[in-house]
C-alpha cells in the first residue's frame, strides 16, 4: 500500500498492482462508502494492465478530513494527488457509481491525464438526468446492508457469493462521513456531460433501482462520441455473473491505448 498527502494534510491510500502490458494504468474508483477492495471480484478482468485502486476519505486506510459541502469535484482532485504522487502521467479511469460522477470530473477537467472514461451505474453529473429511484433512496438512506444487496445484486447471486456482495455494498462507517458521501453523492453539481473530452464508455444495468437507467442514455447521447453497453436484467452491479461486461471494457480500453 501507498499514501499520497494532501493539500490539506490527508493521507489517501491507494494500491497500484503491476502487470505486463506496458499500456496505461487503469484507476478504479468507486462508489459512496467504499474502499478499494469492492472492486475486488472485477480486478482479474483487468490482470493485462497495471491497476491503481485508492480508498475515499473516510473509507479504508485513508486518513483525511471530509469537510462539509466535500464534492465529486473534491474526490476527483484525491484521484489526481494520487496520480501524481506514484507518477503515473495518463490513465484510462472507471468509475461506478459516485465513482462514475468523479469520472466525469476527471474527463472534464483533466483531460491532459486522461486516456478515456469508463463511467457505470452513474447519474449525469448535472441536473439533464433522472432522480435517484425512491427505493434506491430509502434503501441508502436506512442503510441496511441486506436491503441494500439486493440492490446491487440478484438473489441467487449473493446466496452463490456472499463474501462478494458484502464487500461491494457499504459498511457502517462513521454517520457524518456517511453523510459527507452521500450528499456529495446526490448533489447535482457536475460538469455537464457535453462537457466531457474523452473516449466515454458508459454502462448500466437496465434494472438498476440506485441509479436510474435513463442517466446512460442521457450521458451515451450527449458526451461527445460516447458508446453505451446496457446489461438486460442488471441491477446497480451490473457486472455481477456477466463476464461479458468486462471483456467489452477490456476491448475498449485497448481500442484507446496509445499506439
Amino acid at each position: 500500500m501507498n499514501f499520497a498527502t494532501t493539500d490539506d494534510g490527508g493521507l489517501i491510500e491507494y494500491h497500484v498492482r503491476p502487470g505486463p502490458a506496458p499500456a496505461p494504468p487503469l484507476v478504479l474508483v468507486q462508489g459512496r462508502g467504499l474502499d478499494h477492495r469492492a472492486w475486488d471480484g472485477v480486478t482479474w478482468s483487468f490482470a493485462d494492465r497495471t491497476l491503481v485502486l485508492l480508498d475515499h476519505r473516510g473509507t479504508g486506510g485513508s486518513v483525511a478530513r471530509l469537510r462539509p459541502g466535500w464534492s465529486t469535484s473534491d474526490f476527483a482532485d484525491d484521484v489526481i494527488t494520487v496520480l501524481d504522487d506514484a507518477g503515473i502521467e495518463r490513465v484510462h479511469v472507471y468509475g461506478h457509481s459516485m465513482g462514475g460522477r468523479i469520472a466525469q470530473w476527471l474527463g472534464a477537467r483533466h483531460i491532459d491525464r486522461v486516456v478515456s472514461l469508463v463511467v457505470g451505474g452513474a447519474s449525469t453529473g448535472d441536473e439533464s438526468g433522472p432522480p435517484r429511484p425512491e427505493r434506491g433512496a430509502a434503501a441508502l438512506a436506512a442503510g441496511d446492508p441486506g436491503a441494500l444487496a439486493a440492490l446491487f445484486f440478484p438473489d441467487a447471486w449473493i446466496a452463490a457469493h456472499p463474501d462478494e456482495a458484502g464487500r461491494i455494498v457499504p459498511a457502517p462507517h462513521d454517520a457524518r462521513v456517511m453523510c459527507v458521501h452521500g450528499d456529495a453523492s446526490d448533489r447535482r453539481d457536475g460538469p455537464a456531460p457535453s462537457e466531457i473530452s474523452v473516449p466515454t464508455l458508459v454502462l448500466h444495468g437496465t434494472d438498476d433501482p440506485l441509479a436510474d437507467p435513463r442517466n446512460a442514455a442521457i450521458l451515451a447521447a450527449r458526451v461527445p462520441d460516447a458508446e453505451s453497453f446496457l446489461v438486460p436484467g442488471a441491477r446497480h452491479a451490473y457486472w455481477a455473473g456477466r463476464p461479458e461486461v468486462h471483456e467489452r471494457v477490456a476491448r475498449f480500453l485497448a481500442d484507446h491505448d496509445p499506439r
